[in-house]
């Protein structure tokens, strides 16, 4: 602790020389207040980000496309024309960053301003006419995949199958609920589609002049904010610029104050986009949302969706928070590109489904079973809890009950604690090197377990997926790398292996600038995670020693999908001391593939992944009502027969342990919530594969370490 608060002071020393000697360049009279955020944002990546990108016209060209992509992201105002403009500026910024010159924001900022002006006059006049919905015709729905309009005609054109489309969507919906009211009752009156067109154009055209309005609060600062965002995020996705407001919603978000629903978001490339999920939280019960989904609309209760789309991050969130106990419906975008609506209850963060909870597995053999869904501790000093600590209780609990194998599930555990990690490792060696911490032009920090009791020395196995993040990386590395145990999951771990680190940049510039107050803050990746065989978690995340079929496994997901993340790379390995495992791990990973390529729940699941490819593949949709619904439908079959999957499942035979009864028993709110979590875990395919795996590896117990 003592080395790392030394660090942090040096950094501080070096940041404050660094604006020290700004300070002394340039008056607050030679200055707008643009100029200087920009100039003090920058000054301060280049000095003390982990991998800084040389300011040239490469991140020049960079800065440039990510910029006029959040601008507009959809291609629905700039023109090829506008573009042909501003091309010239596309190798200049960089000459503009070190001249203190805003000149190209500037004049994209201006064309924007004109071209918004002129669309806002014609998108009543599309959808004051029917849609002819019989029509054979089709639009591309990833905007990666279009191009600029080449002339106002063309950008019409686009405009009026982009309205066509959401009126479709609306008017397939209605036909649905028609049916299903009809089915009930006989009294119900039967619309036409022609007055069920009539009826979607005019919420369009209401949703549409919301979406404008929504557009028209984000002023000049708000683009030149994105403008600085751009110029942090080609660093990497996790270097960020917040202006005083934003920042005070991250603010909230970190503090564990999210929303009512328990899903951490972000505003990216005029999206609300979800990146994580809180334990013990609505989101996190329901099991629905996933990081990744996009919040398209928001709906109180029965009443009328909201689109949030290009709306401001802390309206939006204004609109998903609420009382405990109201209803709350989101209209997400999952990410292989299918919508979906999900209710939910708002209510509090249950921190009981935060912590570590262990079950007993009897399948031949007794198997303990230890859930974590975050590296947790108590950073404030006030005897809070701390999940080693936590997990250390459960194993001890386990191996009084007869525990034969331990299974560790860190299934969407995001991380938290890098401390944690290392008590955590060390309940399962005596004692070595866990992780390596690199800043940059620094050599790596170890962090070592010094403690030599060993906790746990039998079997073990972790499991993970695509949502296991950062610390979670850290502690599957360590266990595979000193083959400690066996990693089952997901063809890869998230791949987070960076730390940031938040700076105010009000405190680097002195009273001469005060007046320019707030300026906004900088978080700023600091350092990388390496394993102790030397390799960094970045980017690649972990393998499973055994990659067990996953719904997302086709799909683009995690730190892969980001804009500019920093590159995998390595570094020396550590002398460690492995363990020797009495199994033969090449048989346990043989066995567990043959049975999981002989069993149809896999075999269906990978279909599953197969088929959400195909989908996030196959983006041009048909604007033909019956083609349209003929899809859909389809694609509804298919969702059925994946979520009826889980009632073939075979019950696993897993048990609360005998000492946590009484607890449990002792109220009424926690007896409901564990006869919950026990039906999920009961049909869970994966912790019964690992069940398997554990059963080979006890054919010759015992492990020890060398």
């Amino acid at each position: 602790m003592r080395k790392s608060r030394i660090v942090f002071a040096l950094t501080l020393i070096v940041l404050l020389g660094l604006f020290a000697s700004y300070r002394l360049l340039r008056s607050p009279s030679d200055l707008t207040k643009e100029q200087l955020i920009m100039e003090v944002m920058m000054q301060g990546i280049q000095q003390q980000h982990y991998d800084p990108l040389k300011v040239d016209d490469d991140f020049s060209s960079k800065v440039y496309n990510l910029f006029l992509k959040r601008m507009d992201n959809n291609k629905k105002f700039f023109l090829q024309s506008d573009i042909d403009k501003l091309s010239k500026y596309k190798t200049d910024i960089d000459d503009e960053i070190n001249n203190v010159s805003i000149e190209f924001f500037e004049k994209a900022n201006s064309i924007y301003e004109d071209r918004f002006s002129e669309v806002k006059t014609f998108y009543s006049d599309l959808l004051a006419k029917p849609f002819n919905l019989k029509e054979d015709e089709s639009i591309e729905t990833d905007d990666d995949k279009t191009s600029y309009a080449k002339d106002m005609n063309a950008l019409k054109e686009e405009w009026r199958k982009s309205l066509k489309y959401q009126v479709l969507i609306r008017v397939s919906s209605m036909i649905d609920d028609q049916k299903k009211a009809m089915e009930k009752s006989d009294t119900v009156k039967e619309k036409s589609l022609e007055q069920m067109e009539a009826d979607a154009r005019a919420k369009v055209l209401k949703s549409t002049k919301d979406a404008f309005d929504n557009l028209a609060e984000l002023d000049r600062m708000d683009r030149f904010n994105l403008y600085l965002e751009s110029m942090a995020n080609v660093q990497d996705p996790h270097t960020e610029f917040f202006p005083p407001a934003d920042k005070a919603n991250f603010d909230i978000a970190m503090s564990g104050k999210l929303e009512g629903i328990g899903a951490q978001l972000q505003q990216k490339d005029g999206e609300i986009k979800i990146t994580s999920i809180v334990p013990g939280s609505p989101s996190y019960r329901d099991g629905r949302l996933k990081a990744g989904d996009v919040i398209v609309k928001v709906a109180q209760g029965a009443a009328e969706p909201v689109d949030v789309s290009d709306m401001r991050l802390d309206k939006a969130i204004q609109l998903i928070r609420g009382k405990k106990g109201t209803e709350v419906r989101l209209t997400v975008k999952k990410i292989d590109g299918t919508m979906e609506v999900v209710t939910l209850i708002r209510d509090v963060i249950v921190l009981e489904d935060t912590y570590a909870q262990s079950f007993m597995i009897d399948n031949g053999n007794k198997i303990g079973y230890i859930r974590l869904p975050g590296f947790y501790a108590d950073f404030s000093g006030g005897g809070g809890r701390d999940c080693a600590t936590d997990v250390k209780n459960e194993l001890l609990k386990l191996k009084d009950a007869g525990a034969k194998g331990v299974i560790l599930d860190l299934r969407d555990n995001g991380g938290g604690s890098l401390e944690s990690v290392v008590q955590m490792m060390g309940l399962f060696i005596k004692d070595g090197a866990v992780v390596q911490v690199k800043e940059r032009n620094a050599d790596p920090f170890i962090y070592r377990d010094k403690d030599p009791n060993l906790v746990y020395d039998g079997n073990l196995i972790l499991l993970v997926n695509e949502n296991s993040a950062s610390a979670s990386e850290i502690l599957a590395a360590a266990v595979q790398d000193y083959h400690r145990g066996i990693i089952m999951g997901s063809t890869t771990t998230f791949g987070k292996g960076t730390v940031q680190r938040m700076y105010d940049m009000d405190n680097f510039v002195n009273a001469t600038y005060a007046g320019m107050k707030p300026l906004g803050s900088v978080k700023i990746t600091m350092q990388k995670f390496y394993r102790v065989n030397g390799g960094s978690t970045q980017l690649k995340g972990v393998t499973p020693d055994i990659v067990v079929p996953d719904a997302y496994s086709q799909i683009k997901y995690g730190e892969k999908q980001e804009d500019f993340p920093l590159k995998w790379d390595e570094i020396k390995s550590v002398d460690i001391s492995n363990w020797q495992p009495s199994y033969v791990e090449s048989t346990v990973e043989n066995n567990s593939k043959k049975r999981i390529e002989g069993t149809e729940a896999f075999k269906l699941i990978q279909e599953q992944a197969n088929e959400m490819k195909d989908q996030s593949d196959n983006t041009v949709v048909s604007l033909n009502i019956d083609k349209y619904r003929e899809r859909q439908q389809k694609l509804k079959d298919e969702k059925k027969k994946y979520d009826e999957l889980e009632a073939k499942f075979p019950d696993i035979n897993i048990s609360n342990l005998s000492v946590d009864l009484d607890h449990i028993n002792s109220d009424s709110t926690y007896m409901a919530r564990n006869k919950e979590l026990l039906k999920d875990l009961k049909k869970d395919i994966y912790i019964s594969e690992a069940g398997n795996v554990m059963t080979d590896m006890l054919k010759d117990a015992g492990t020890t370490q060398k």
